[in-house]
């Protein structure tokens, strides 16, 4: 994996990197009002200056986001020059590769991604024992992108809001602004043609039970990750989940 530079994040610190990361969640509102870095308490200029740092394809930025078990969420921007765009990883120490969980190509999002469930539990449940992201809010404002669940619980709005809010967004727009994130995010498709991120080593399998939909109390991501059945387990068990059923393989 071609990863070097800034590791785990201080980045998310600095000025500017709130409204050039969930940016990317509201170019699918023609209709809206135009996104603009105050709404996450930025300036245009902190913005630019940050999106020199964030596509330098000398060094590519990634955010490790820790949780139980020893599983992370790995977001890395893939500054291939001619092949911009983003991956979201879901790593583990002893697996011989990263899944991946959505990727982007300019405008084009593909991969599974997370539920609100699924979300929520990851960026509530850091491991201070790894390196990493630990602050739930800029958690759960890394992974928003990741958001593919058609129907939200009422909270959501709030919670986002409160996200932002925790991130330096204007207190009074925070909510206005979490609807937006929220109103446009993205549903989960395949990748075109059905080739893989150059950086997830691996098959994507978009499976699905053949009984319908996963039980609720099932994770969608467990569905469609190429996972052996012990790595299965052990990742329903970090996401508090149920087990897929003994027949999956």
């Amino acid at each position: 994996m071609l990863i070097k530079g800034h590791d785990d994040g201080p980045l998310v610190e600095r000025a500017g990197f709130w409204s050039h990361h969930p940016l990317a969640m509201c170019r699918f509102a023609p209709d809206d009002a135009r996104p603009v870095p105050e709404w996450f308490g930025d300036d245009g200029a902190d913005t630019d200056a940050l999106s020199e740092v964030l596509l330098d394809d000398r060094a590519w930025p990634v955010f490790r986001i820790p949780f139980h078990g020893g599983h992370s969420v790995v977001l890395v921007h893939r500054n291939l020059i001619g092949d911009y765009g983003t991956d979201y990883l879901l790593t583990h120490g002893d697996w011989p590769r990263a899944e991946q969980l959505a990727g982007s190509d300019g405008d084009c999002w593909y991969g599974p991604g997370l539920s609100w469930h699924d979300l929520v539990h990851i960026a509530g449940t850091p491991d201070p024992t790894a390196p990493g992201v630990h602050d739930t809010p800029a958690r759960l404002l890394l992974l928003l992108p990741l958001l593919t669940e058609d129907v939200l619980p009422p909270e959501a709005p709030a919670v986002v809001s409160a996200a932002l809010t925790a991130n330096g967004a204007p207190g009074d727009s925070a909510r206005d602004t979490a609807d937006h994130l929220l109103r446009n995010r993205r549903p989960a498709a395949g990748h075109p043609g059905g080739t893989d991120s150059p950086l997830s080593g691996g098959s994507h399998r978009q499976a699905e039970p053949d009984a319908g939909e996963p039980d609720a109390e099932e994770s969608a991501v467990l569905w469609a990750l190429d996972l052996t059945r012990p790595r299965s387990d052990a990742l329903a068990d970090a996401l508090g989940r149920r087990r897929l059923p003994a027949s999956s393989s």
